[in-house]
């Protein structure tokens, strides 16, 4: 099975570095999740993996470049678009033309649109199927080959959640085949479900790059969370051996600098009871919200639109302009 092995990949836009110096790998039998705010040039990275734009760097599949790849299907299928098929002709019809491009028979169309929900739909035309088909279509055409590789640019748009739950399910048995899985998503929820690795970017540069775990376990989020009536002692006591103590509104408190081991033997040496501890781990949202917080190209601002009366004027007809 391949391993996907970017390196120095760029690409410039005009006056915009869309992505700089990106390098990662992607190892089989994994789900790789591929993590950036809205503008870090996660698209772009794709379309530059495949070929599909011109930049800097290369990518190679089992070390070879996609380019070279004769009937690529059968060794990478990707899904890089919502509804990348014409809109008049059949779905099955669609697939069977991607097949003979690559030299796969058409029986296999028929078992990809069983494996994605869609055999009741084969004839139907792609022009009046709702934005989740469309997915699954695209889903089913990145399988056609039966490839080693898979890269995913937010495949779960427009599905269901019991859509979603059957996505995750099938990239996981995928990788768990040998496969290399490379998905992106702003599902960050599922993505915890669903990965055993990241990539996560910024502005094109990379920001981590390995399990998901890891990336948690590295959030300021993670935290020790305590209640005990002799907080006067205990408190002072762990300000002086490094921990950091924020008082909650629900009477509890949040310690970060110091493990929940020795908060315990502190406790005990102190003779202070302690009638909660617990660890609090940081979500997959919180540490990606931390580690992307200074690379976020887009961001509005909170409140509502609505404001004093004639705080709009500027709007109305007649306003001063």
């Amino acid at each position: 099975m391949a391993t996907i092995e970017a390196i120095g990949l760029a690409k410039r836009y005009g006056s915009k570095q869309a992505v700089e110096g990106l390098s990662f790998r992607v190892d089989p039998g994994s789900v790789t999740g591929f993590l950036g705010p809205n503008g870090s040039g996660k698209s772009t990275t794709m379309r530059l993996m495949l070929g599909l734009d011109n930049g800097a760097g290369s990518t190679t599949f089992d070390g070879q470049p996609f380019r070279s790849l004769t009937e690529p299907m059968r060794h990478v299928g990707a899904l890089l678009e919502a509804k990348p098929f014409h809109p008049t002709r059949s779905a099955r019809n669609h697939l069977r033309l991607l097949a003979a491009a690559n030299g796969i028979a058409d029986s296999r169309c028929d078992e990809v649109l069983e494996l994605v929900g869609l055999s009741s739909v084969a004839k139907g035309k792609p022009k009046k199927f709702s934005l989740g088909m469309g997915q699954r279509l695209g889903i089913a055409a990145a399988l056609l080959g039966d490839p080693h590789t898979l890269i995913l640019d937010e495949p779960a748009n427009g599905l269901d959640p019991q859509g979603i739950q059957w996505l995750r399910a099938l990239l996981k048995d995928l990788a768990g085949e040998g496969r290399s899985v490379f998905v992106s998503s702003h599902l960050l929820a599922e993505m915890a479900l669903m990965a055993d690795r990241l990539v996560v970017i910024g502005r094109g540069r990379l920001i981590a790059s390995g399990p998901v775990e890891d990336f948690i376990k590295s959030s300021r989020s993670n935290a020790i969370v305590l209640r005990s009536p002799d907080m006067d002692r205990l408190g002072s006591a762990l300000g002086d051996r490094g921990g950091l103590v924020q008082h909650q509104a629900d009477g509890s408190f949040v310690v970060t600098g110091i493990d929940r081991e020795q908060i315990g033997d502190m406790a005990h040496e102190l003779n202070a009871r302690l009638h909660e501890l617990r660890s609090r781990e940081a979500t997959l949202e919180e540490a990606f919200l931390e580690a992307t917080g200074m690379s976020e190209e887009y961001v509005g601002q909170a409140g509502s639109l609505s404001g004093p009366p004639g705080s709009h004027q500027a709007d109305q007809p007649g306003g001063p302009r």
